[in-house]
């Protein structure tokens, strides 16, 4: 997936200091969104896409969820609930602590677990056994119901739990941090909030309640992203619920946003091009389009004719043969991705990628 994405003043990823990322590409300096960010949008998305079955949650609150779920099938269990869960973990092998400096909270494990709601349920079950009857869960039973039913999320971004090796899951999903195809220039928006019960005439500062700046910068993105079908549905081991899957990415890929300072700049534009690309190969990644900044004013237009040339050039080049070509967006400046694949609405892309995915599958 290859997206062209103008957004206006914003600041969609900030880094340590609040001053929107950036990188240095081509020699000068690009705005930057990282791909944690667009991951995090993209996942946050799926929740109007899948049924919550489907999906998982990362969390180190792990007692606290598993304790939840124990007490939602067996409400007998409550008071005992977060007992029964520590316990499970641990049997999996996933220690957990109460956190450093507090006190009356649930314990938590050391780092950030992504579990399917199917794990999680799966687990509770055990541990609704284990207070009814006594039964201790046995390791490999535990660990196997830790590591079955992949969510779409897990199986898409996979999942990495350094002391519990046999845990992990090789993401299917690769997403680039977007960059600029222009350089650009943070800039800072001097603000002031008013105190609305102070009269103006009253002191110096005319009602002023603070102020401050705010960084920020506008840019027309490349986003870029890849999945690799055969390691999703070896991840899901289901066709259908792989197809649903890639389905789901590229709808909420193409259409999410990472949410920094969106309140501030209502920042949420769509894109002005996507291009997916289906290949039995390896992916490629087309940045270098823009490896030389574009410094016209027609930015988006130029960008487009850029990234349609290099495509061709990179495909002849390598003797590349997609399988698939689809292109979507609005107006007439458009028409040179147009012409190298078959236009539609997103739509369109989405049935056109799934039907090709169900039929390799099958």
């Amino acid at each position: 997936m290859h997206v062209l994405q103008t957004v206006p003043p914003s600041n969609l990823n900030r880094d340590d200091t609040g001053s929107p990322k950036t990188a240095r590409f081509g020699g000068v300096v690009r705005a930057r969104v990282s791909s944690q960010a667009w991951k995090r949008a993209t996942r946050t998305a799926f929740s109007s896409e899948l049924d919550s079955s489907e999906l998982g949650v990362r969390s180190k609150r792990l007692v606290e969820l598993l304790a939840e779920e124990i007490a939602r099938q067996d409400a007998d269990l409550a008071p005992e609930s977060q007992k029964l869960a520590k316990k499970i973990l641990d049997v999996v092998g996933i220690k957990t602590n109460t956190p450093r400096g507090k006190k009356d909270v649930p314990e938590e494990a050391g780092y950030l677990v992504f579990l399917s709601n199917r794990q999680i349920s799966g687990l509770a079950e055990l541990g609704v056994r284990l207070g009814r009857t006594g039964e201790e869960p046995n390791k490999a039973e535990a660990r196997k119901r830790a590591n079955q039913a992949h969510s779409v999320d897990v199986a898409l971004f996979g999942r990495m739990v350094a002391d519990l090796t046999d845990l992990n899951v090789d993401a299917a999903a690769q997403v680039a941090h977007a960059i600029s195809v222009h350089a650009v220039e943070n800039e800072f928006d001097y603000y002031t909030a008013v105190d609305d019960h102070k009269q103006a005439d009253e002191e110096e500062d005319a009602g002023a309640g603070m102020i401050g700046t705010v960084e920020f910068n506008s840019a027309t993105l490349y986003r870029y992203a890849s999945v690799d079908v055969d390691r999703l549905n070896d991840n899901l081991g289901d066709a259908k619920a792989t197809r649903r899957a890639t389905e789901a990415f590229i709808r909420a890929f193409v259409t999410s946003m990472p949410t920094g300072k969106q309140n501030t700049f209502a920042n949420t534009t769509l894109p002005d091009a996507v291009l997916v690309v289906l290949r039995d190969s390896r992916p490629v990644n087309l940045v270098g389009a823009f490896e030389d900044a574009i410094t016209t004013p027609s930015r988006v237009a130029t960008a487009i004719e850029r990234l349609a040339t290099h495509f061709v050039e990179v495909n002849d080049a390598y003797g590349q043969s997609p399988v698939g070509v689809w292109v979507c967006g609005p107006g007439e400046r458009l028409a040179p991705l147009a012409a190298l694949g078959t236009r539609g609405d997103l739509h369109t892309i989405v049935e056109g990628v799934g039907d090709a995915v169900g039929a390799r599958l099958t």
